[in-house]
């Protein structure tokens, strides 16, 4: 019967957990913009990482309400929305041009969307390894404080699930193309980033958590779920 429970905004969070998920790998994975910090000069990073982390955001609530079992059909349903827009960015960008069509616009076309299949698998990876690590880590989190100190679960769940992430992603999409101490600096600049965007969110996490629990009736503790990612059993 749990599983059969109706609830009036997961669907919705869903939503906006893929719609983040797709804006910010489709938008944002080309542009590098920078920050000038005070005595260290500038901070070179994608500008992706300035909206990516919501979906950790969103992953948190989903499982901190909702529980592991339901997060996880979110983070397939993300998984898939990635699969279907590399493949459909990839078909697109190399379908031949008509005769009408300016070949500037092609190549414009080609530098946005176009993607080495290196870089889709380490992106399709980094995420599903990640976020399954942020939610696995929260919800046990959660069972250990006994519903205490949410702050520490969602914290601490990025610091696991960033960390996964960040270091799968770029090894296995730059190893031999970046430097060495490219590789190394980009994942701790990016990391501190993610990880911090997160810290800055946790009054808004609570204000959302503490309204989705009180209207879903709804505080899930995964006390005997089962944690494996490939089940989609609720």
């Amino acid at each position: 019967m749990e599983s059969r429970k109706s609830f009036k905004y997961y669907d919705l969070i869903m939503a906006a957990f893929v719609t983040v998920l797709l804006c910010s790998n489709l938008i944002g994975v080309h542009k590098v913009t920078y920050v000038t910090l005070p005595g260290l000069g500038e901070f070179v990073f994608g500008a992706g990482v300035l909206f990516f982390p919501i979906s950790y955001l969103f992953g948190d609530i989903l499982t901190e309400v909702y529980g592991y079992a339901r997060s996880r059909k979110v983070i397939w349903a993300g998984f898939g929305a990635l699969i279907f827009a590399s493949i459909m960015a990839s078909i697109v960008t190399y379908l031949p041009s008509a005769s009408t069509m300016d070949m500037t616009r092609q190549a414009a076309i080609e530098m946005i969307f176009g993607q080495t299949p290196r870089i889709v698998f380490a992106s399709l990876i980094a995420f599903w390894m990640g976020e399954f690590a942020n939610s696995f880590v929260l919800a046990k989190m959660k069972v250990l404080t006994g519903g205490r100190w949410l702050w520490t679960r969602t914290i601490g769940s990025t610091f696991v699930g960033e960390a996964v992430d960040t270091s799968v992603f770029y090894p296995v999409a730059f190893y031999g193309i970046w430097s060495n101490e490219l590789i190394v600096g980009v994942m701790i600049g990016n990391y501190i980033m993610k990880v911090m965007w997160e810290v800055l969110a946790t009054p808004f996490t609570y204000k959302i958590v503490a309204f989705l629990k009180r209207a879903e009736h709804e505080d899930y503790y995964d006390r005997e779920t089962d944690f494996n990612p490939f089940s989609l059993e609720t």
